[in-house]
């Protein structure tokens, strides 16, 4: 292994080190082992913390080299099942690092277990596991778990779970990691949350900052609820799939009322239950079949219960990321737009209402390798447990309820989310003790900002004047109002006074002029423009005068998203199909092409392409070891490429037995990466049950897919 050059450590560096010895690691260890493998940051922390927390670079060195050998031995990557369960089979037993799931079979009335990366749905598990952790029959966890091999011919199953220690702390003492929070600046603070969320914080403004810091939010708020829309690449979801073992992300097909709430066949609670934070991944394509599914979501939005026959309660978070494609400056100039347009309309006002807060996602920074750290930060675990705790077992709503002022336009739910918001911002960044005025005030200003976005859009929406006090305030320690704007819209008037329309979708007359309002511009610095009432007189902003049509499609756009464990809808045709339009050829790289069902998969690519109706000749770039059966292999791609000539496309195959890629390049400039090649389908229980025949109807298994434009020839 190549040793890299070690940073030098800066004060904050040293500090961490002091004072939370063994709880940090250095992040671009993190970064190094991060690259090339599928696992969560927290798995790879808890392995770092395991070997490499010291501050010794011999150590860290030793250390980097047995968690490489620990992934090696027992993280097994999906083209590597078949490799695994021999392994279990010819040694008798072996421990794996995995995401395991446990399902009740309901006719065989019994629970069986599954690795995402072992291919075997039917691993016997004993009752302690499961009865001790319910989270593993609701979206299932992460693990060390020895897996045993049954040499009992006459048993239903091949493997069983001997073992199952969920990687998570075994122990965690809040009181001295609030002693040690006492000996930080509440900037180290923040930089410290910053690092460990793998940013470099000199690399960030602070309004970013406190972004980030809001994205933590629901993590350590029960019943915390907001939106963040905004670009693709800049790690919306990053921190429900990655950051901690207390949340889940789940796609907008699974939004079902027995997945989320309650299953009555069952009489189990849903996700709610059993997660800190349930967040939606590109939440505009959530499908709702079931209407009841969005009334009980607004119930549990407003206050964390519902009933389903029974009444339930519980304190999770949710959360709901995705991607705004249209110019937020655009937007806001508009009247027949608002920044709600991503959603689906079964996200109606009601819905919007329960938002305690709207991140503006546009901006955040992209993705990139500059904003990464190199220091010390907290091991990712460590702070998840911090947070969990927080969430568990602290409630700060008294004390901002007795320290708080908030204006008279600020309503009910207002108050509400606003308040839940700060609480959320004294969780993280004071944990044990209290922020000084100036920055409480901060966290108001930029907690009433959040909220105020939700209310102009709703606002923008509604015909009458339902939400129409927009203006939300806060009163200083120094007894000074300040009135709190969102800098995107402050000088929007399409925003600001939206446009009123009569029943019949006329627009009212123009209504008289308001009085003028006295306001200063005086911002709390870089977190939320603000402006204390009654100072100076404001020059009214001028209206949008050209009106911004509705954009025309423009065919179909670049996308990155994950695909979950479990989820459905997704077919090959759904995936390509809309990028092929005009395509004459398609080049697939993909190096497990090999054995039946992975050739039954290509065959299936290969039909989605046909139908197309425009290509011509597909590409197959694919991989073979000592084990493949070549002849075997080679019958079979040359029956499917007789079948594709009858039909004037022509099938070209290339062995390659160093390849390790997977992408599909179509010759219109469009390339499609799958992390996990075309084999991302759970392999059937039976060939009679749904989705044996009909892939988009079959369940996945967990993968990333990015497509994107590039350059044409």
């Amino acid at each position: 292994m190549t040793t890299a050059m070690k940073p030098e450590m800066d004060d904050l560096d040293q500090k961490l080190n002091a004072v939370f010895d063994g709880k940090v690691v250095r992040k671009d260890l993190l970064h190094r082992i991060k690259k090339g493998t599928n696992v969560p940051t927290f798995v790879l922390e808890f392995l770092l913390a395991r070997f490499c927390a010291s501050s010794d670079e011999a150590e860290i060195n030793a250390g980097m080299e047995a968690v490489l050998a620990t992934l090696q031995d027992n993280y097994v990557r999906p083209d590597e099942a078949n490799a695994a369960q021999s392994k279990v089979a010819t040694k008798g037993k072996h421990r794996f690092i995995d995401k395991v799931h446990v399902r009740y079979v309901e006719k065989e009335k019994r629970h069986w277990a599954s690795l995402e990366n072992f291919a075997s749905q039917r691993i016997a598990i004993g009752e302690k596991f499961y009865r001790d952790n319910d989270r593993l029959l609701e979206g299932g966890i992460w693990g060390e778990v020895t897996l045993s091999h049954n040499d009992i011919e006459e048993d239903d199953y091949a493997f069983s779970i001997e073992d199952l220690r969920p990687i998570q702390l075994s122990r965690f003492d809040f009181d001295k990691y609030g002693e040690g929070r006492a000996q930080f600046s509440r900037d180290e603070w923040i930089a410290a949350i910053m690092r460990s969320v793998g940013l470099e914080p000199s690399k960030l403004s602070k309004r970013v900052k406190m972004h980030f810091i809001a994205r933590l939010a629901p993590l350590v708020e029960p019943n915390y609820n907001y939106i963040e829309l905004g670009p693709r690449g800049t790690g919306k979801s990053y921190f429900f799939s990655e950051f901690s073992p207390y949340a889940t992300l789940i796609s907008g097909g699974q939004a079902t009322k027995a997945t989320l709430f309650y299953n009555n066949a069952r009489r189990k609670v849903g996700l709610v239950g059993f997660w800190d934070t349930v967040a939606f991944d590109e939440v505009g394509g959530i499908k709702v079949r079931d209407p009841d599914t969005i009334q009980i979501m607004k119930d549990f939005m407003a206050n964390g219960r519902f009933s389903r026959g029974a009444e339930v309660i519980a304190d999770a978070s949710l959360s709901f990321v995705g991607n705004i494609d249209l110019s937020v400056h655009q937007v806001v100039n508009s009247s027949a737009y608002d920044l709600f347009q991503p959603l689906p309309p079964e996200l109606d006002l009601a819905v919007m209402d329960r938002f305690a807060a709207y991140i503006p996602g546009w901006e955040m920074p992209k993705n990139s390798s500059e904003f990464l750290t190199s220091r010390y930060g907290f091991i990712t675990d460590y702070l998840a447990e911090a947070f969990h705790y927080q969430f568990k077992h602290t409630n700060r709503y008294e004390e901002v309820s007795k320290r708080i002022r908030l204006g008279k336009a600020i309503e009910g739910r207002d108050e509400k989310g606003i308040k839940k918001t700060v609480c959320a911002f004294l969780k993280i960044l004071h944990p044990s003790g209290t922020p000084t005025d100036e920055e409480f005030e901060e966290y108001v200003a930029y907690a009433v900002e959040c909220r105020r976005r939700v209310k102009e859009q709703m606002n923008k929406r509604k015909p009458d004047d339902e939400f129409a006090k927009i203006n939300l305030s806060y009163t200083t320690a120094k007894g000074e109002e300040v009135v709190v704007w969102c800098p995107e819209s402050k000088d929007a008037v399409a925003t600001q006074q939206p446009a009123r329309r009569r029943l019949n979708g006329q627009p009212e007359a123009e209504a008289a002029a308001p009085a003028p309002v006295h306001v200063l511009v005086a911002a709390v610095p870089d977190v939320a423009p603000s402006v204390p009432v009654e100072s100076a007189t404001a020059t009214p902003p001028k209206p949008f005068v050209e009106p911004m049509n509705p954009p025309a499609p423009s065919g179909p756009s670049e996308q990155h998203f994950t695909i979950m464990y479990g989820a459905s809808g997704y077919s090959y045709e759904s995936i390509i199909g809309p990028y092929l339009q005009g395509a004459k050829a398609v080049t697939i790289e993909d190096p497990y092409i090999r054995l039946q069902h992975q050739i039954q998969n290509f065959v299936r690519f290969c039909e989605a392409v046909v139908r197309a109706g425009s290509v011509r000749r597909i590409t197959l770039i694919t991989g073979h070891d000592d084990r493949t059966q070549l002849a075997e292999m080679a019958e079979k791609l040359d029956e499917l490429k007789q079948s594709l000539s009858e039909v004037d496309v022509e099938l070209d195959v290339k062995l390659n037995p160093n390849i390790h890629d997977r992408e599909i390049r179509i010759d219109n400039g469009w390339t499609i990466k799958i992390g996990r090649g075309l084999d991302f389908y759970q392999k059937p229980n039976g060939w009679f049950e749904i989705g044996a025949n009909d892939m988009s109807l079959r369940k996945c298994m967990e993968t990333k897919v990015d497509i994107y434009r590039s350059a044409v020839g």
